[in-house]
């Protein structure tokens, strides 16, 4: 059978519509895409599958169709388009009843929730990934370790608070600093900050987390900051990707986390890790945060004083070394940067 496949001109309000009318025959949204593909019999959608960025959503085929190999040429298209943009590694979020239609595509199975199923293909798998951490970090994985996942954005001392708690409760601590660039203040610099403001704790590695932890393929909804219905299910992938992978690779026993009484996402995740990773038997340890003028201290209410050029009020809730770094001028340009777009 011969179906006419076409590239949908994300501009036009029109083609997405179609889309987005047929992928609501299937309970999916339409949102959030770079790339889509239909295929047509005459002038009717009968599959659709987009990307946004490696990761491909938005996947359907109409029953009518299925078994006829179709699956195949919307990610054969869709593969080709990220080998033109230079991308050997991609994700796929599909319903678990359509794992078996990736894994005959050469997709290993990552994770899944009741709901989501989250699979990845290409010159890169989780577990070599995090064996490279190991490696590289040399990090000896017979003892056993607590754990924090931050984004410090910028590194506050509250951010220190929490790993100082955790360092003078275990006796070997890993932070996995979030690799992810969709922050204010670059990968690169969160990372020398928060590596420069522990280095007097012996017992605490920094580690990039990699794009398996709090990343837009894990868990888009992070820097979104919206709360949705897919809000629950990216906290489920995201929490049992670490417990299945990380805490096993790296034998993790505990993790730490801040408490949080103001943002939605980040309250829904720590519900999330306090559920699914009693299940890997790791601890998880919600801990107040630090406060100042009896207000908790955030990289939020950094940033927010960025943006009204309050450059001396930040000196209170930030370690030298981060406040030394905003007066800089690659600080400068980041704090013109929030300004601009405030």
């Amino acid at each position: 059978m011969y179906y006419n496949i076409e590239t949908i001109d994300l501009k036009s309000k029109h083609e997405c519509r179609e889309v987005e009318n047929f992928l609501s025959r299937f309970d999916l949204k339409y949102e959030d895409v770079d790339y889509t593909v239909v295929l047509k019999e005459n002038k009717d959608i009968i599959a659709t599958c987009s990307k946004l960025g490696k990761i491909l959503k938005c996947f359907a085929v109409d029953n009518m169709y299925q078994g006829e190999g179709i699956s195949n040429i919307l990610i054969s298209n869709i593969t080709n388009k990220l080998f033109e943009d230079g991308v050997y590694h991609n994700y796929i979020y599909t319903k678990p009843e359509n794992v078996y239609l990736f894994k005959n595509l050469g997709y290993g199975l990552i994770i899944e929730t009741d709901k989501v199923s989250l699979l990845e293909t290409g010159n890169k798998k989780i577990e070599n990934t995090l064996s490279e951490l190991i490696k590289k970090y040399n990090i000896d994985t017979t003892k056993e370790y607590a754990s924090l996942v931050m984004n410090c954005n910028p590194f506050t001392l509250g951010h220190r608070y929490l790993i100082e708690k955790a360092a003078n409760e275990n006796q070997n601590v890993i932070v996995f600093l979030v690799e992810e660039d969709k922050s204010v203040f670059p990968f690169k610099t969160r990372f020398e900050l928060v590596k420069n403001g522990v280095k007097d704790l012996n017992n605490v590695l920094v580690v990039e987390s990699s794009e398996y932890i709090i990343s837009t393929a894990t868990f888009p909804t992070y820097f979104l900051k919206e709360s949705d219905d897919s809000l629950k299910e990216y906290t489920k992938i995201d929490c049992n990707i670490f417990g299945k992978y990380f805490a096993r690779k790296f034998n993790i026993k505990s993790r730490y986390v801040g408490s949080e009484n103001s943002c939605i996402v980040t309250n829904a995740y720590n519900l999330s890790l306090k559920e699914i990773l009693p299940k890997y038997d790791v601890d998880v340890k919600i801990i107040d945060r630090k406060q100042y003028d009896n207000k908790d201290i955030s990289a939020s209410k950094v940033r927010k004083l960025l943006c009204q050029d309050k450059i001396e009020e930040i000196k209170n809730i930030v370690p030298n070394l981060t406040y030394d770094f905003l007066l800089s001028e690659e600080g400068e340009k980041i704090r013109n940067e929030i300004k601009r777009n405030r």
